[in-house]
């Protein structure tokens, strides 16, 4: 990015105050350690009279709608009820920007502004889990992924509830700097810099303690022993439990299967070693636990979207532009 790029966030009665507040965390602090021209950010009221906050916090918006003109991204922080119709002058307002170019995203409830707005006809976008049945029966035209921590679709970017909204707010940023400055953000911010799996792992589903500990204790030992054939056979053995409960518990607790998991599990470790430029790609591949370049490509790309090659050239890239 060669210019400021100016983020609005929306501020309305009856705030979600998390939502609002990882938005301010994200963009309004100084980030002079980054080295690049960070965001500007500002707040707006979408309308009159006090903003009242959770918590009995009151919020001073200095600007008014008449700024989201001028903004490179919108961020809408949930929405008060899913249920109320959003101000129709603010859907104007929403779909001008998106026509004029602007990047609009939503966190949790707040996906209810962009599909009243039209925006989202046609296209896929997420929710919070509670609310992803009443988004699809409300607006059948949305593509409804009940699942996802975030969908991107360009410039319209949903995230599911609450935390989620963290997930979204640092893939922009790797969007916008590279991978090297959200994991630097993601760090200060002492969160993990891109969290694998679906809402499905949040659901609140009963667990025996028992299994829990077992699957818990089986998943730190995969992690740390990424290398070597784990199948479903030597997992379920080692977690002493049947197959069949394996398989059951990896659903209930991730929202995927066990050799699904561990794959995404050697991805995230391939990351973390894409970025010593001096470690070969074989190396990579087998500290990883894929055995050869060729596995490692495949699943790079099918869950990365993007190639072991690339990934470490826009994290170098990115690096030196700081140095």
């Amino acid at each position: 990015m060669n210019q400021r790029h100016l983020v609005v966030a929306l501020a309305y009665d009856r705030l979600c105050t998390f939502e609002f507040g990882c938005t301010v965390e994200l963009f309004a602090l100084e980030r002079p350690e980054l080295e690049v021209a960070w965001y500007d950010f500002a707040v707006c009221a979408v309308e009159p009279g006090p903003i009242r906050a959770a918590g009995g916090i009151t919020v001073q918006a200095p600007y008014a709608p008449e700024l989201l003109e001028q903004a490179d991204t919108i961020i809408i922080p949930g929405w008060r009820d899913a249920d109320e119709a959003p101000p129709e002058a603010l859907l104007v307002q929403l779909r001008a920007a998106y026509a004029r170019g602007a990047r609009l995203c939503s966190i949790c409830s707040g996906v209810f502004l962009l599909a009243a707005a039209g925006l989202l006809d046609g296209k896929r976008a997420t929710t919070h889990w509670r609310y992803a049945e009443r988004l699809a029966r409300r607006y059948p035209k949305v593509q409804v992924l009940e699942d996802d921590l975030y969908v991107d679709e360009g410039r319209l970017i949903t995230s599911a509830g609450s935390a989620a909204g963290l997930d979204m707010l640092l893939h922009l940023v790797r969007r916008d700097y590279g991978a090297r400055v959200g994991n630097m953000v993601a760090q200060r911010l002492v969160v993990a810099p891109h969290r694998e799996g679906g809402q499905a792992q949040f659901l609140p589903r009963p667990m025996a303690h028992d299994e829990q500990g077992r699957l818990s204790r089986l998943m730190d030992y995969l992690r740390s022993h990424p290398h070597g054939e784990h199948s479903i056979k030597s997992m379920a053995g080692r977690a002493a439990m049947s197959a069949r409960t394996l398989q059951r518990q990896f659903q209930e607790a991730t929202g995927m299967g066990p050799i699904e998991w561990l794959t995404r599990e050697r991805v995230a470790i391939a990351k973390d070693l894409l970025e010593s430029p001096e470690l070969p790609l074989a190396q990579v591949a087998e500290r990883a636990g894929f055995g050869s370049e060729e596995s490692l490509r495949h699943h790079f790309r099918r869950i990365a979207s993007t190639t072991p090659g690339a990934y470490r050239r826009a994290f170098l890239v990115t690096a030196t532009a700081q140095d």
